[in-house]
């Protein structure tokens, strides 16, 4: 579930960004980034717990 929610949060964030600042976007270029974003925040969560714990 909470894969699904930051996906939707980081893609919606996304969408608004580029609809302010650059007038279109696309719904791959939208998709790919929120991609990135969330495995970039799972990647930190990861890291930081190893950190903690090593």
């Amino acid at each position: 579930f909470i894969f699904i929610a930051a996906f939707a949060a980081f893609a919606s964030a996304i969408a608004a960004y580029l609809a302010v600042f650059h007038g279109a976007s696309s719904l791959k270029e939208i998709l790919s980034t929120a991609g990135a974003a969330v495995i970039g925040l799972y990647v930190g969560r990861y890291l930081q717990h190893r950190l903690n714990h090593g």
